[in-house]
């Protein structure tokens, strides 16, 4: 029973382990925007190409870690789990964790040595409004449920405000619009 919960459901032999390991270090490299944008190809390789779970098994998986409080990437463990118990969360967590880590620690000391180069300086500031722009969008997206209610627009504008003209914590505004949905204003 217990190699059974170390193993899983399934019986994966060692060229399914480095198979599933090698797959999820791969997929940690084209994960722009996060791990959930690899879903397709995790589906593909897990459920399509290798068997190990069903559809409804593996669509479960990620609806039960999104569900879940806690980090998004969580749904990789649950998939691992499904396919081979705990040695299978070890080896898509670390298939996932692993290279992105260490590319972002690589990047950050190779920017830090090259922070005074132009070409960077042009490429970082670059990125400040595209990243302001993802972050309108999004904001933009998640405001649609609420966005004829007049109260919601004061609330942006006075967060576009605060964060504009003044260096207050962004905490303060998310929480006054915490409060202001508990009490029902917007």
């Amino acid at each position: 029973m217990m190699m059974q919960v170390l193993l899983g459901p399934g019986t994966l032999g060692a060229g399914d382990w480095q198979g599933l390991l090698a797959h999820f270090l791969m997929l940690s490299l084209l994960a722009i925007g996060g791990a959930i944008t690899t879903v397709p190809d995790m589906h593909r390789y897990v459920v399509g190409q290798q068997g190990w779970l069903s559809d409804a098994q593996f669509t479960a998986s990620v609806a039960l870690a999104q569900a879940a409080p806690g980090p998004n990437v969580l749904f990789v463990a649950v998939i691992g789990y499904n396919v081979g118990g705990l040695a299978g969360v070890l080896a898509t967590m670390v298939g996932t964790l692993l290279p992105s880590t260490l590319l972002a620690l690589w990047v950050t000391r190779w920017g830090d040595r090259n922070r005074e180069a132009r070409w960077l300086r042009a490429f970082t500031t670059g990125m400040a409004p595209l990243t302001i722009g993802l972050l309108v969008s999004t904001g933009w997206v998640l405001l649609e449920p609420t966005r004829t209610h007049p109260m919601a627009a004061v609330l942006v504008a006075a967060t576009l405000w605060v964060m504009l003209r003044t260096k207050l914590s962004p905490l303060w505004p998310i929480a006054f619009g915490a409060l202001a949905g508990v009490a029902g204003w917007v």
